[in-house]
């Protein structure tokens, strides 16, 4: 990691079965009328990562998130993802 860079910022989620879970968001963007935000489960970046897509409906007050599992669609919003960020490894 490199010196200069800020730690990202830490969301906690709270599934409707389960303990809350924190994440920490690396980068996020807009497709297709959806938000998506490239997590991950370190704040120094070297942990496990996921897309996450929000699925709230307008006027939510919270967000509603789903793990992005569809392949053509993990494939075309990792690539997105992988533009944006040029040290992260995307698999």
């Amino acid at each position: 990691m490199r010196g200069n860079m800020q730690k990202p910022e830490k969301i906690v989620f709270n599934p409707q079965s389960g303990d809350p879970v924190e994440f920490y968001v690396l980068e996020q963007t807009r497709i297709g009328g959806y938000n998506y935000i490239l997590v991950t489960d370190s704040d120094e970046g070297d942990g496990e990562a996921l897309i996450l897509k929000d699925i709230s409906k307008d006027g939510e007050d919270e967000g509603v998130f789903t793990v992005v599992s569809d392949d053509t669609e993990l494939a075309a919003v990792a690539g997105v993802f992988g533009d944006m960020l040029e040290d992260v490894k995307l698999v």
